[in-house]
């Protein structure tokens, strides 16, 4: 069971189904991808500035709630362990007060809102916050003991939380005199709903009870938690939800308590009890390396396919699929386009993730006669300042051919294959009656607007659906190259806008025949061709005059915030460095512009933005969010995070993993048994090497030179390699 989605408060994303108008409606799936746009930036989680009444005193009174307003707390601060469905929000001071979203969640419920550590009647310094792992925070604070006339702490606090709420707390003396001291945990749970806790509404504690070596506490609806604990503890206050102990400490000596958090639901769903039980993992993604001159991109790669796995979730009704839920916290529902294209873009890693996601997706493909048998349902999704919301059931539909294309050339099991080409099949005929004679396919509904980035996605779409049809002795290839050529001619036509400066594409064009002609890194969408066999890249829609055109154009100062890619350039009316459509950087935006400059051999443009992606995320200890301000790059400045981001996020994670590969220039075609590189030849981060890599089913290996020549050294036996 997945967490909930939680919708965006103040966000217009049409009708709740992301039906097409006219069309069978889709399954409600919450909060749309993209990033939550337009929302207040909330509370950064961390110490809060008061103490609630009560809390961990021993009192006996159940702090109470104070209002709050209804809008997304800010997470940007926090230290988020992810093992979804579990997942725990952490300020860095470690304590779990109950002030905003901290906590303990499983499947979307809250089951521990505080656990306040106090020695000797006073709360540890907090000095260090970190994450250790994606699923794992350790915490450090020191005390000074009673008796201790100088300024140096002789008690170090270590605590390691899981995202299972699983603690190790451990006191560690430097005192030369053997020392005993009260211990006491304050814990608290109001069982809220992840909804209720983001719009600032969870509701009261609960009262708990003494239930073992710890507390429990019951809801209304009959769920409940219990928190044991290792020792057990000496006193158990049910009333003020506090547990005791008296530490013994000889010199140089150590005192450790561990907790353990226990969904005590009659409903929980299999493997929900704690973080990493029955979860998705390596025979998901493989666990990839890089490492080289410049350390940092072996530490961001690291970090991402971590997060990866960390934000895997199984299908409820179909255990055996799995699929990235789009970010933590807030974005954790169905199954979506943007979990589609993480997937694409974590080809490198194992084909895996993406036959379960496209299985998963698969079953929301929309049957019957009518105009809109074979599009996916999915809702729609807000597309700025400038153009109404999108459909990303229009965007799933033509990234599912695109998809399952690309996996067969990375080496797609022959079975799965076959399992998923009728529903790929389906995917082109809707495409094919969308196009008809007009050429290009409207988005959300037959009064348009025509998108470029949909016309791109549908380019796109029809060349590689024709490609796996012929290569699957299936009918229709020749039908989709048609239709292609007439999008490339339509969109040649009506969508490039001369100018002295070179001209532009369009973003869009209305049915009235009206044009927006805002430039953004929506552009680097015309550049994503696509993978055909032989490392051939498909025709785009774009000429090679207009190719050229918008490489350069992204990379220029307006565009490239020296962070990434910007959403919306800087000179274009509505701008705004916040905004996920306005002018923000999009992680997934940036790393296609990256792969797709690199391909057409703009390599200056490719490197810069690499360079700035990769600034980025070390500034963001390699955890990147989903977007992030696009506020121009100063020296000694740091981006600056958007408060309603979610990090990790299913895209970023994986389009750091895209963007990195775009140094080796990576082309495999299994079923050809080959595979080529064409790395940057300006080796813009100097020699390096990419190891646990998969290709055909087996492990790869990849080293690029300093001066930008690509060697392979481990492949699977009897793949030809190529240049």
């Amino acid at each position: 069971m997945a967490l909930s989605p939680v919708p965006a408060p103040g966000r217009p994303t049409g009708p709740p189904t992301g039906h097409v108008p006219g069309g069978p409606t889709g399954a409600l799936t919450g909060h749309a991808p993209g990033g939550p746009a337009g929302l207040p930036t909330g509370q950064v989680p961390g110490r809060p500035t008061g103490r609630r009444p009560g809390a961990g005193t021993g009192t006996g009174a159940v702090p109470a709630r104070a209002a709050r307003p209804a809008e997304l707390p800010s997470v940007h601060g926090a230290l988020l362990c992810v093992a979804l469905p579990a997942l725990a929000v952490c300020a860095e001071h470690g304590q779990l007060t109950g002030e905003g979203p901290e906590g303990v969640y499983a499947a979307g419920r809250r089951l521990l809102s505080r656990c306040v550590l106090r020695v000797a009647g006073r709360e540890p310094v907090a000095l260090q916050g970190r994450m250790a792992t994606a699923d794992r925070a350790v915490f450090l604070g020191v005390l000074r003991v009673p008796g201790d006339l100088g300024p140096d702490p002789g008690l170090t606090v270590e605590r390691t939380r899981s995202a299972d709420g699983s603690e190790r707390i451990t006191l560690r003396s430097a005192v030369a005199r053997p020392l005993r001291l009260p211990v006491e945990i304050a814990l608290g749970s109001d069982l809220a709903d992840l909804g209720a806790v983001a719009s600032g509404r969870p509701g009261p504690e609960l009262t708990a009870s003494v239930h073992g070596t710890g507390l429990r506490w019951t809801g209304d609806d009959g769920r409940s938690v219990a928190v044991t604990a290792d020792p057990p503890p000496m006193d158990a206050l049910a009333a003020a939800g506090v547990l005791r102990w008296e530490a013994d400490l000889a010199p140089g000596g150590t005192f450790t308590v561990r907790l353990r958090v226990r969904d005590g639901s009659p409903t929980r769903p299999t493997g929900s009890s704690g973080a990493g039980a029955g979860r998705p993992g390596g025979h998901v993604l493989a666990e990839a390396f890089a490492e080289g001159d410049d350390p940092r991109p072996g530490d961001l790669l690291r970090a991402s396919v971590e997060d990866l796995r960390a934000l895997l979730q199984r299908d409820p009704a179909y255990p055996a699929d799995v699929h990235l839920a789009a970010g933590v916290p807030w974005r954790c529902g169905p199954v979506t386009a943007e979990a589609l294209w993480a997937a694409r873009m974590a080809l490198p890693l194992g084909t895996r993730l993406a036959v379960t996601t496209l299985h998963a997706l698969g079953r929301t493909q929309l049957s019957g006669g009518g105009p809109e048998s074979g599009r996916l349902r999915a809702p729609l999704r807000d597309a700025g300042p400038h153009l109404p919301p999108r459909c990303t059931g229009i965007e799933a539909t033509l990234a599912f051919p695109v998809v399952l294309a690309e996996a067969r050339r990375w080496g797609v099991p022959a079975a799965d294959l076959d399992d998923l080409l009728p529903v790929a099949e389906r995917c082109l005929g809707w495409l094919l009656r969308t196009v008809g004679a007009s050429g290009l396919v409207p988005d959300p509904g037959p009064a348009g607007p025509w998108r470029a980035e949909t016309q791109a996605h549908a380019h796109r779409a029809a060349l590689l659906g024709a490609d796996l049809l012929d290569a699957c002795g299936r009918s229709g290839g020749d039908a989709l190259r048609e239709a292609a050529r007439t999008m490339r001619e339509r969109f040649r036509r009506e969508f490039w806008l001369d100018d002295p400066a070179g001209g532009r594409p369009s973003v869009a064009r209305g049915p009235d025949g009206r044009s927006w002609s805002q430039l953004g890194g929506w552009a680097a969408h015309l550049l994503d061709t696509g993978l055909l066999g032989g490392g051939r890249h498909a025709q785009g829609l774009l000429d090679r005059t207009e190719t050229e055109q918008v490489a350069r154009l992204l990379g220029t100062p307006a565009l490239d915030s020296g962070w990434g890619l910007r959403s919306l350039g800087t000179k274009e009316p509505g701008h705004n460095p916040f905004g996920h459509r306005a002018g923000a950087v999009r992680v997934h935006e940036t790393a296609v512009a990256v792969a797709g400059l690199a391909a057409v051999g703009h390599e200056k443009e490719a490197a810069a933005l690499l360079r700035g992606l990769l600034a980025a995320a070390e500034a963001f200890t390699y955890r990147l969010p989903e977007m992030y301000a696009g506020e121009q790059r100063t020296a000694g400045g740091r981006p600056v995070p958007h408060p309603a981001a979610c990090r990790p996020a299913a895209v970023a994670a994986s389009g750091a993993v895209h963007a990195l590969l775009a140094l080796a220039g990576i082309r495999p075609d299994a079923p050809g048994r080959s595979v080529s590189t064409h790395p940057l030849r300006s080796a813009p981060l100097g020699a390096i090497r990419f190891s646990g890599l998969v290709v055909a089913g087996e492990p790869f290996a990849v080293r690029v030179g300093r001066l930008g020549l690509g060697m392979v050294e481990e492949a699977a036996e009897g793949l030809q390699l190529g240049v």
